[in-house]
């Protein structure tokens, strides 16, 4: 028997809750600089409901070897990287045009 899914109640093989989720996003990926000129890419607005965002930094942390945290809602990582974290965030399915890069 297959897995049903909690949120939409539909077998787990055709649930779009992770693309729904997706679309509602609003993720923002902006600079901030830091003391002594240090640089910071800020991640704002993923939703924690599909993936925790502890696990979403760790796996962009791996995937671009710098370091960073998850303060306050958003995921921060050491460095600029807003480029990067476009192009690996729609390959996870958020839409670029529902991405705000400054």
């Amino acid at each position: 028997m297959p897995e049903i899914c909690p949120i939409c109640g539909l077998p787990e093989e055709i649930c779009t809750c992770e693309g729904i989720a997706h679309e509602q996003e609003n993720v923002r990926v902006f600079l901030e600089g830091r003391s002594y000129g240090k640089t910071v890419t800020v991640i704002d607005g993923l939703d924690s409901g599909v993936r925790s965002l502890e696990e979403q930094a760790s796996e962009l942390k791996k995937s671009f070897g710098c370091g960073g945290t998850v303060k306050d809602g958003h995921i921060e990582l050491q460095g600029n990287h807003r480029e990067r974290v476009k192009k690996t965030l729609a390959d996870k399915g958020i839409p670029a045009q529902d991405m705000e890069i400054r």
